[in-house]
């Protein structure tokens, strides 16, 4: 089954959306990113996806407390990501009872710290975060490209012990155009990964192409924020399609 992952991106202790990651096209959905979450699991969502924007771009945890809140009270599995730039930022989350904490800038910038943390941790609690502008590795809140490829990438940490990777086509975040499944499957392929899809999911066909594509693919989860906010589908919805 693909799982289910709601998307909740937070900024100044609030619920946001941004337009293909840039920080100046946002919307707010919300004043209370527990209360969203609380709404997700009441909808019977199993995971969530927590995003820190301010820490992504400057590596603080500035809603930490919103995060382990969740973890703790809403009896749903997490991950977080943006702004875990150490291993002493990993195992803050890790051993506060967050399930998975996902890695980005990193994989590009400091590879053997991102190898050692898999080794330390373990490949289902520490995910790669590819976001991919044309094919190749964006960092730091998306502000930066790198040379690399997501395949490349994805490679390198497949052989050090990782398991997951969410991936994201920057092109598609937050426009509600479809996902890139083409460049999604290649990845899945290429690396033998469980890839979860992120970016432009619009509607309940786009989860439903999103499960037949899983069906011959490591393709294994999908990621859903503006769609849910913009109300084209509820979470029970979403889960129904993907059962």
């Amino acid at each position: 089954m693909v799982q289910l992952y709601p998307a909740i991106d937070m900024k100044d202790g609030k619920c946001v959306r941004l337009y293909q990651g840039d920080y100046n096209q946002q919307t707010v959905y919300g004043d209370s990113p527990f209360d969203m979450a609380k709404s997700f699991a009441d909808q019977g969502a199993d995971w969530i996806h927590l995003v820190d924007l301010d820490g992504a771009k400057d590596g603080t945890k500035p809603h930490a407390d919103y995060v382990v809140k969740i973890k703790q009270q809403l009896g749903v599995s997490v991950q977080i990501g943006g702004g875990i730039r150490s291993m002493e930022d990993a195992a803050f989350y890790l051993k506060q009872g967050i399930d998975r904490v996902i890695i980005g800038s990193l994989a590009v910038k400091q590879p053997e710290l991102v190898e050692q943390m898999l080794a330390t941790f373990g490949g289902d609690r520490i995910v790669l975060g590819l976001d991919a502008k044309d094919g190749f590795v964006a960092t730091h809140g998306w502000l930066e490209t790198s040379e690399l490829t997501a395949v490349e990438v994805g490679k390198r940490f497949a052989k050090a012990g990782a398991k997951h990777i969410v991936f994201t086509d920057i092109a598609m975040d937050g426009t509600l155009e479809g996902p890139n499944l083409v460049a999604t499957k290649e990845l899945a392929d290429a690396t033998g990964l469980n890839v979860i899809v992120s970016g432009g999911i619009s509607s309940l066909e786009d989860m439903q192409q999103v499960k037949e594509a899983a069906k011959n693919s490591t393709i294994a989860g999908v990621i859903v924020g503006k769609a849910i906010y913009s109300e084209r589908f509820t979470v029970a919805q979403a889960k129904e399609v993907l059962k």
